[in-house]
């Protein structure tokens, strides 16, 4: 006597019961984004980093995942500039926790479990940072903003998006910005 295999009804409110044709279909990326439960989100306080913000939380919401909001001091960027002092470090803290403890408030107000940590690790470039951070946490996916710029401007400012996506553990959505 053969196998007998019975299949399940095909309920089109419920998306695990869709076969997947021959293309991407909505119920693959809502299978796909639901690995996510623990989201990194690295914030500077710009228009792109808080659009990259509000896609995490609106991505955090949907699968009920938590949420890290990171803001990396960059020392090696303030030890290059002629005006360095230990002052500039000290307003880059305080302005780091200004910007995290908004960016809890937005958390917050979207009811996603959040938390956040300042990055201050001498030698260490955004890249590095936001890379380590991930790893310890056991981040599942890192969202950020990219300005998405190019040629001279790209060369002369640096990627901070393309640091990160290169040395990151995890997948990494990048939003783009408004500029």
């Amino acid at each position: 006597m053969g196998a007998l295999f019975i299949q399940k009804p095909i309920n089109p409110m419920r998306p695990e019961t869709r076969p997947l044709m021959g293309r991407w279909s909505h119920s693959f990326v809502e299978t796909t984004m639901s690995l996510f439960k623990k989201i990194l989100v690295p914030i500077d306080g710009s228009n792109t980093s808080n659009k990259a913000l509000d896609y995490a939380l609106k991505l955090a919401q949907a699968d009920q995942a938590d949420v890290r909001l990171i803001y990396c001091i960059d020392e090696l960027s303030l030890l290059s500039s002629h005006a360095y002092s230990g002052e500039m470090v000290q307003l880059a803290r305080e302005s780091g926790h200004t910007i995290l403890q908004s960016g809890m408030a937005l958390a917050s107000a979207a009811k996603v479990k959040a938390d956040t940590r300042l990055v201050d690790r001498v030698g260490q470039r955004l890249g590095e940072s936001v890379a380590d951070e991930a790893g310890n946490w056991g981040a599942d996916l890192i969202v950020l903003g990219t300005h998405g710029r190019r040629g001279i401007g790209r060369v002369l400012l640096g990627s901070g998006a393309e640091q990160v996506m290169r040395m990151s553990p995890v997948p990494v959505l990048m939003v783009r910005g408004f500029d």
